[in-house]
């Protein structure tokens, strides 16, 4: 009974939001919308549309209580204290299949609703709420970007036979473990399954965006022009100017990896009032390595919530484990089979 009376509630506070007009967001002296505050774009809604919905770009608010109803029930059994007496994995058992223990996770509670429609799905273009197919030149491209071992573990240190060196130094690593950069949380600005604040702090020339996960802060010039191609970042070059209510932002100029251009992606924009308390976010991606630029849509909630510095390795023994475990692989390889040869060129 406390849980419908808690989803009664939240409906009441949604309607609420509803009756509020775009009318009502703040404004700057100058007289466009204020977007400078905390966001939290967690949501239950999915990026992409499940195949079940078809072409449906709504569902109704029965199916939405559902999703989350099971999300509910779903942290509610994180919440559950865990059987210290549990036997333990089975000798070989891929511990880390389930990743972190659920109760870490904050993807959002709700599902998203825009001019009162609850979506399917963030992406809007193509209509079947699904990304385009991929092209041929991003399908050579994404062969490039993982070497053949990637994802290798046969338990040896297979690389000293193969004269390879993917544990070297943690500069080897992935962006993403060295906690560097994560793009698709950063541009656009999508939610993910945890980290989903995002902080905007807007003056008459700049907007700052800052994104909680790897806590990047995007910089975007007001009526600039973008800086010349060779001037490159991972996150791009970002500049910004007003349609009326509508900030506009442009993102040209990425890295793929660091070096390493990454040519022909522009992402657009667009914020915009969409009630007292949440703005629209509406993106579209032009990415040669899709057959077609693709649009998504969501809201961006304020929120009351602090963001925090992302000190993502900080107190975090995985790389210097991962680092530490390939030299003990080392050691039992060479104890079996010798030195390795040098590698080609070195005496």
């Amino acid at each position: 009974m406390a849980f419908n009376h808690r989803i009664a509630a939240l409906s009441l506070l949604l309607a609420a939001a509803g009756a509020a007009s775009a009318e009502d967001f703040p404004r700057t002296a100058n007289g466009k919308p204020d977007f400078s505050g905390r966001y939290d774009v967690g949501t239950l809604t999915p990026y992409t549309r499940p195949a079940r919905h078809g072409d449906n770009r709504t569902l109704d608010a029965a199916e939405a209580a559902k999703v989350e109803r099971d999300q509910a029930a779903r942290m509610a059994a994180a919440y559950a204290r865990a059987d210290p007496d549990r036997s333990p994995p089975q000798k070989g058992a891929n511990v880390d299949a389930r990743s972190y223990d659920y109760f870490w996770f904050d993807p959002g509670s709700t599902m998203f609703q825009i001019d009162g429609e609850y979506r399917t799905s963030i992406i809007v273009d193509p209509p079947n709420g699904r990304l385009p197919a991929v092209s041929a030149a991003g399908r050579a491209r994404r062969a490039t970007l993982r070497p053949e071992w990637w994802g290798r573990d046969d338990g040896t240190a297979w690389w000293l036979r193969t004269g390879q060196d993917p544990y070297d130094n943690p500069e080897g690593m992935t962006l993403r473990d060295r906690c560097l950069y994560l793009g698709h949380v950063t541009v656009p600005a999508l939610p993910v399954v945890y980290n989903n604040m995002k902080v905007i702090v807007q003056t008459e020339h700049h907007v700052l965006i800052l994104i909680e996960w790897m806590h990047w802060a995007r910089i975007v010039r007001l009526d600039s022009e973008h800086v010349p191609a060779d001037i490159r970042s991972l996150g791009g070059d970002s500049i910004g100017w007003w349609e009326d209510d509508t900030l506009v932002v442009e993102t040209t100029n990425f890295l793929s990896s660091p070096g390493v251009p990454r040519e022909g992606l522009r992402v657009v924009e667009r914020f915009s009032p969409l009630d007292a308390n949440r703005l629209r976010y509406r993106f579209t991606v032009y990415d040669p390595d899709y057959v077609a630029p693709y649009t998504g849509e969501m809201p961006w909630p304020k929120t009351e919530s602090h963001l925090y510095e992302y000190a993502c390795h900080e107190g975090n023994y995985s790389m210097a484990n991962t680092l530490r475990g390939a030299r003990r692989l080392e050691k039992v390889w060479i104890e079996e089979h010798g030195e390795p040869p040098a590698p080609a060129g070195e005496d």
